[in-house]
């Protein structure tokens, strides 16, 4: 396993998000109650950015059709609310963080 240092734990607050660049991805880093988890920034219905969503606990709602991610486990909760459709989405891509120190890092997969 090879991780790579992406921020530093005062860099995001309790209740806050913050996208870096990992690689060639966007990944949203946020605090809940002190723990730090890392998903794709990028909704998996039509590509919106999870960071310029709502963060309300450890759910992050798309501000581009309302769909909503559990930010702890990358799950789908809720679809995009879309006029007459029901679309299915996929889960967001989570990745393993570890931190040292005060140091947040992000695995290579």
């Amino acid at each position: 396993m090879v991780f790579e240092k992406v921020a530093e734990t005062q860099d995001i607050t309790p209740g806050q998000m913050k996208v870096i660049n990992f690689g060639a991805e966007q990944v949203l880093l946020a605090n809940i109650n002190g723990t730090f988890y890392a998903v794709g920034n990028i909704c998996t219905h039509e590509g919106g950015n999870l960071s310029t969503g709502t963060l309300q606990g450890n759910i992050v709602t798309c501000p581009k059709h309302k769909a909503q991610f559990d930010i702890t486990t990358g799950k789908a909760v809720n679809p995009p609310k879309v006029l007459f459709m029901h679309p299915k989405i996929n889960n967001a891509t989570t990745y393993a963080v570890k931190i040292v120190g005060t140091v947040i890092m992000l695995e290579h997969k």
